[in-house]
């Protein structure tokens, strides 16, 4: 995906490949999209509608339902295609839509710019919740090591700022109770034999913050820290009992109630 691709339907002639972390800010770059008429999906999904995109994708008399993916995946000179001008423009429901189909909506352009950066330099915060709902990946980089939180913030869009930071605390707590789980279904990624005690509690836990998660969908950042924190006090200390020396624990005095549990 470099920056010396032939020329496509989406380029203007005339528009040059400034940097992207200008770019994506840059109401020309709107125009690069809008003015390139040529590519039939464009159209209608800079105007949000859903059902002419579907009839291309899923009626095969379409006469472009053939070439369909191949349009919508068709890249400017920067390597972006549909998906970010549907991004700029704010039409969430067609990034979901189209994400059915099965595009990489973690697709980068030449300098890393993913979706989620485009979306958060234009303040679309709709479509970076369709985005996140999707799992996209909101840690990627772009080439000046930004994720799309950073560019949010270098573009001023608070609202924007702040939905990035509570989904990424919200992906930190899902990805510690996965790690915690992984201690009883997969021994190797602990440190030691796992008594049935301990594996009690950690798989309880697990259950109650997963179960938290889903009834709790408008959890403070706050708060899905403090779940966090809950959930590392109940694992760290059987981590470290785990991984302390058997040898240790044969001198200690509390040796004989750790054998009664085993």
């Amino acid at each position: 995906m470099g920056q010396d691709r032939p020329a496509s339907s989406l380029q203007v002639a005339g528009v040059g490949t400034a940097c992207w972390g200008r770019d994506c800010r840059d109401g020309r770059q709107l125009r690069y999209f809008l003015e390139g008429l040529e590519n039939p999906l464009l159209q209608p999904a800079l105007r949000g509608d859903v059902e002419g995109l579907q009839k291309i994708f899923e009626d095969p008399e379409h006469p472009h339902h053939e070439h369909a993916m191949q349009l919508l995946l068709e890249e400017d000179i920067v390597g972006r295609n549909l998906l970010y001008a549907a991004c700029m423009a704010g039409k969430s429901d067609v990034i979901r839509a189209l994400a059915k189909y099965g595009v990489n909506l973690n697709e980068k352009t030449a300098r890393g710019y993913t979706l989620l950066h485009c979306a958060a330099a234009w303040g679309r915060l709709e479509t970076l919740k369709a985005l996140v709902e999707l799992d996209v990946d909101i840690e990627a980089l772009n080439f000046r090591g930004e994720k799309a939180r950073d560019v949010a913030d270098r573009y001023s869009q608070t609202e924007c700022v702040h939905f990035l930071d509570w989904a990424d605390a919200r992906m930190i707590l899902k990805k510690f109770i996965t790690k915690s789980s992984l201690i009883i279904t997969d021994p190797e990624k602990g440190p030691g034999k796992l008594l049935k005690e301990d594996k009690n509690a950690i798989l309880n836990a697990c259950r109650t913050k997963n179960e938290w998660l889903e009834t709790h969908p408008e959890a403070t950042i706050s708060e899905l820290f403090e779940q966090k924190q809950q959930l590392e006090d109940i694992v760290t200390p059987i981590l470290i009992k785990m991984s302390t020396p058997r040898k240790f624990l044969a001198s200690s005095p509390l040796s004989p109630a750790f054998e009664t549990l085993k």
